[in-house]
């Protein structure tokens, strides 16, 4: 008998860097100076691969669509790929598509991330990623993906999956007119504090939550160490996030959304989903690199 899997994974789209963590800086580099880190630690990045991972970790089944280099660098760390337990069913492999590189810098109470692109975002294996028996959930993991691929969301609706979409930073595109009519369709939109503000053009993040749950069913607002809020309808949550020690941020908010998803997924109420989220993210920060350690098992 030839039984089909449930819906239950997430598609998570984005693209995969080469992290270079540099830790515990007294202070951000400034030009003409120069600052020495504590450690260093190259990972592999990214929202699309971190939300994935968390999620794996979570149990809840991921494949990563995604393109992936083949310079020394990707090849160094491919294995972090191979182990973490993600679908790598949709991964394609280019020379152009890397070395997709992201300095991350981190001090005790500051960040900063200096990176480069490369290549494409959308690789060929879209279409079959987004008609995957087992896909429940499309994660955009950044808005840069949706503006390479406009159609991306709604290829994703007429395939029957939900999607959920973290704009993520980008200078040249956080405050482009037009942005979240370009979102349309999107079910769970994910910003943090300062990407909502830049969005919306509000003054606080609680008038820029008001703005958003106008255009999306669900909004959940990243705040770091202050915790989250979400917005559904007439529904308005916060939690606080608990007291942890902190080793590095990065990731952290693509963590929170693993959590939320994962919990959003099972159907558990939205509290719980706010919730699963600062619990995720609190997690994250206290480990070097965003994505958990990894797994042995495959989540297929």
């Amino acid at each position: 008998m030839n039984l089909k899997s449930p819906r239950d994974a997430v598609v998570s789209v984005g693209r995969i860097y080469c992290d270079l963590v540099f830790a515990e800086l007294s202070g951000m580099p400034q030009m003409g100076r120069e600052v020495f880190a504590r450690s260093m630690h190259p990972v592999l990045g990214g929202g699309a691969f971190i939300a994935a991972a968390h999620l794996i970790q979570l149990g809840r089944p991921a494949a990563l669509l995604a393109s992936y280099g083949t310079d020394p660098l990707s090849e160094v760390l491919a294995p972090q790929l191979e182990t973490s337990g993600i679908d790598l069913g949709f991964i394609e492999r280019r020379a152009d598509a890397g070395p997709q590189v992201t300095v991350v810098m981190t001090g005790a109470e500051d960040r900063a991330f200096l990176s480069c692109r490369a290549g494409r975002s959308i690789p060929a294996q879209f279409a079959n990623a987004l008609t995957w028996e087992r896909a429940a959930l499309l994660h955009i993991a950044e808005y840069a993906t949706l503006a390479d691929q406009p159609d991306l969301v709604s290829q994703a609706k007429a395939a029957g999956l939900a999607v959920a979409l973290d704009p993520s930073w980008d200078e040249t595109l956080i405050s482009k007119p037009g942005l979240l009519e370009a979102c349309t369709g999107v079910d769970i939109f994910l910003p943090n504090a300062e990407e909502a503000i830049a969005i919306t053009g509000k003054p606080d993040v609680t008038e820029a939550l008001e703005v958003l749950t106008a255009y999306f069913p669900v909004v959940a607002i990243k705040c770091g160490g202050a915790g989250g809020l979400l917005g559904a309808g007439t529904i308005r949550l916060s939690a606080r996030a608990p007291k942890v020690h902190v080793v590095d941020t990065t990731g952290a908010g693509d963590a929170f959304n693993a959590g939320l998803i994962d919990a959003y997924l099972a159907g558990r109420p939205l509290g719980d989903c706010l919730d699963a989220g600062i619990a995720a993210g609190s997690l994250s920060v206290q480990s070097i690199g965003g994505a958990p350690r990894p797994t042995k098992s495959l989540a297929v």
